[in-house]
């Protein structure tokens, strides 16, 4: 479940991984897109907890700016009303129902944000890093970005511009400003760029960043004067703060900028910030210069997901191609959910979404090859061994093939999962497993054997299953940052806790080490893992 607890310690002052998702903004439910990000950021930070490491993961809400004040308004509400309403009815239930381990929820209202915000920006007003000036340009409220003229796209009428992203039309702003030097960074974002080739990732949204910059960067107007919701630049309280220069800084006022040195230090810079792809020149460009204009050390690196996508659109509220998480858990469940999004589509790629490949995926990889192994291994050892795991003699070749398949997929899984963040690419290296598994039954025919009452055939019986009941403790171990619910019930399902302790305290690493199942450890069959689809529900 996500921990409730705001802050908790990491301990010591050994650095964490820190992992961030977006802040996101509260004008309305959050959809498949946000739970996209949210749930591959819990996934890594599990991955790395399993392999032993301190970790912490931030995620949270983005409060303040012009789209949440029309917002709240449209609703007959306040903004903070408005905010306190669906973060605690719709953005916190959502990641517990998803089980997402987040170890703080930062909100961009709360003063221990907007106090460190005040004193980072008036920080670099103090150093010459923003001046006051005017502002006159296009912006679009959806995106809460000043736009470039070259980016919009035409509308239906003659002069009409239109945001790229929402294909709505953007608003002239013509207003009084503060404005961050960016344009001073440009030289030095490049050499850092150059010298930091991982920092980015991945290699299609680095060239787009590095083009970006080449260009040469404009100064950024970092205040609004024509509305008030927002936190108040401590020099000039007619201006709020830009939205997007206040959100950034969630990623350091969570970490105890300014409030908790030794908490700071251990925790930043981070290690990953998760990000969508239209929000990455914020973190890529910006934030990385705001840093440096502060004197404070860069994040290590920025990744970018690629957009889900339903009928060729992007999934978003504002295009009606929004779906709930709830009408997938509700059918499918909350580990196959979890499993599909980061199964079906390469991190990093925009991917379309089909209920069919859903159910396809459903019901070839879980229920058929992952399911149907588990409940088969356990069967056998009820009806041939009443429930107790039989030791294993001398392995033969099969075996050796076996454990050998186990050893690589841990290897290849934690290296494309762990470093790469190619979530897809580590899960295939697991399912490849279980099919070698599955396969490695069917050769051996373990109900064929059962039937030889010999002491060589009872020992070769043995041998079967205890390697396959073998091969489910390390994949339980593998899966269970991606399905841990699932994973849970094949670690009881095998009596493995008894000898070996908590699922959760078992290492990637340890995965590997084959022979660690005890033999007379009881196993049970337990409910289906994967139970057969109802009909898909009306829409």
């Amino acid at each position: 479940m996500a921990a409730t607890a705001e802050h908790s310690t990491t301990g010591g002052t050994t650095p964490a991984y820190y992992v961030t998702t977006p802040i996101y903004y509260v004008n309305d439910r959050p959809h498949l897109g946000h739970a996209y990000t949210t749930v591959a950021g819990d996934v890594l930070t599990r991955w790395h907890r399993q392999r032993g490491e301190k970790v912490w993961y931030l995620t949270g809400t983005d409060e303040h700016g012009q789209k949440i004040l029309r917002t709240a308004e449209a609703n007959g509400v306040t903004p903070q009303e408005w905010c306190d309403k669906l973060v605690e009815e719709a953005w916190k239930p959502l990641w517990q129902h998803l089980e997402i381990a987040n170890d703080d929820f930062i909100r961009t209202t709360q003063e221990r944000h907007t106090a460190r915000v005040q004193e980072f920006v008036q920080d670099l007003y103090d150093k010459g890093e923003i001046y006051k000036g005017g502002y006159s340009g296009p912006y679009c409220v959806g995106c809460e970005e000043y736009k470039l003229p070259a980016e919009l796209l035409d509308g239906a009428t003659e002069g009409e511009k239109l945001c790229p992203i929402h294909k709505k039309p953007v608003e002239w702003l013509e207003e009084e400003n503060y404005f961050f030097r960016l344009s001073a960074y440009g030289p030095r974002l490049l050499e850092f760029y150059a010298e930091n080739p991982g920092f980015i990732a991945p290699e299609s949204a680095r060239n787009e960043v590095l083009r970006f910059v080449e260009q040469g960067l404009q100064d950024l107007s970092i205040s609004r004067s024509t509305f008030n919701w927002g936190v108040p630049l401590p020099w000039d309280e007619k201006h709020v703060l830009y939205v997007w220069v206040d959100a950034l800084q969630n990623y350091i006022t969570a970490a105890g900028y300014g409030a908790d040195p030794e908490r700071f230090a251990e925790l930043w810079p981070a290690s990953v910030h998760l990000v969508g792809k239209d929000i990455l020149r914020f973190h890529a460009v910006i934030w990385p210069a705001m840093l440096m204009a502060a004197g404070l050390p860069l994040p290590k690196r920025v990744v970018a997901n690629g957009w889900l996508m339903v009928g060729g659109e992007k999934m978003s509220k504002s295009n009606l191609t929004g779906i709930a998480p709830t009408d997938l858990t509700s059918h499918f469940g909350v580990d196959a959910y979890r499993y599909y999004f980061l199964r079906a589509i390469p991190f990093g790629t925009d991917g379309s979404f089909s209920w069919e490949d859903f159910t396809a995926r459903y019901t070839s990889e879980l229920a058929n090859d992952f399911g149907n192994l588990a409940s088969r291994v356990a069967a056998m050892v009820g009806k041939y061994f009443d429930g107790a795991l039989p030791a294993a003699a001398a392995p033969g070749e099969a075996e050796r093939a076996v454990a050998e398949g186990l050893a690589t997929a841990v290897a290849t899984a934690d290296r494309k999962i762990g470093e790469e963040l190619d979530f897809a690419g580590g899960l295939a290296a697991v399912f490849d497993f279980v099919k070698q598994v599955n396969g490695y039954l069917t050769e051996q025919e373990p109900w064929k054997v059962a039937k030889d009452d010999s002491a060589e055939g009872r020992d070769r019986l043995a041998t079967i299953l205890y390697t396959a009941a073998e091969a489910l403790r390390g994949t339980a171990v593998l899966l269970n940052p991606v399905m841990p619910s699932t994973a849970e019930k094949l670690w009881v399902s095998l009596g493995a806790e008894a000898g070996l302790g908590a699922l959760a305290a078992q290492t990637v690493a340890g995965a590997a080490r084959w022979g660690r199942l005890p033999a007379g450890a009881t196993v049970t069959k337990g409910e289906i893992l994967f139970p057969r689809l109802e009909e898909k529900p009306a829409s």
